[in-house]
């Protein structure tokens, strides 16, 4: 059995495409994922699974809730146990002094970018926020905050062509201590 952590992109925001957590979790037991738990409502779910492809989880989990739901355009990226925790450990913004925890988050990309993707946004520059891309993982810091930042979601998706959700630093670590990595 693996320990994964699957995150969803763009529900329960606004009143728009809802998903309660208590039925998303019973549509995965029903599916046969074990250990099921949720966290908030924003899509994060901890579970474990004998399944080692991580895409292939992602495709399942994608058809349960359009088949439950009816949504069948929900961006899901599944992380292992290990990859969760490499991203923790390889987060650039705690080494440095005393980083302001409220001003850190962490953008999952579904995918690798292309290289010459990462190398068009490499130039830009959106002082004071910072970004740095590592593997499939860009870390966020946002001096006025995520929501006054040009460095969102969307952005990256866009000039990155790559599917991504986004966690503050709180959720990140929460969801690692609920699933005990």
């Amino acid at each position: 059995m693996t320990k994964y952590i699957s995150i969803l992109r763009g529900i329960n925001v606004a009143g728009t495409r809802k998903i309660p957590m208590t039925g998303l979790k019973s549509a995965l037991e029903n599916a046969g994922f074990q250990e099921v738990q949720t966290y908030i409502q924003s899509g994060n779910v901890i579970f474990d699974s004998e399944e080692t492809e991580a895409r292939i989880l992602e495709e399942k989990i994608q058809e349960i809730i359009a088949a439950t739901f009816g949504f069948a355009d929900v961006p899901v990226i599944v992380r292992n146990s290990k990859e969760w925790a490499e991203s923790i450990v390889n987060n650039p913004f705690l080494k440095e002094n005393d980083p302001d925890i409220e001003k850190l988050h962490l953008t999952f990309l579904k995918a690798l970018p292309s290289a010459e993707n990462m190398e068009k946004i490499k130039s830009l520059d959106f002082l004071p926020d910072r970004f740095h891309i590592i593997g499939k993982d860009v870390f966020v810091y946002c001096e006025n905050g995520y929501g006054r930042s040009k460095i969102t979601n969307d952005f990256f998706e866009k000039k990155l062509k790559v599917a991504a959700t986004t966690r503050n630093w709180k959720t990140v670590m929460k969801l690692h201590e609920i699933a005990k990595f």
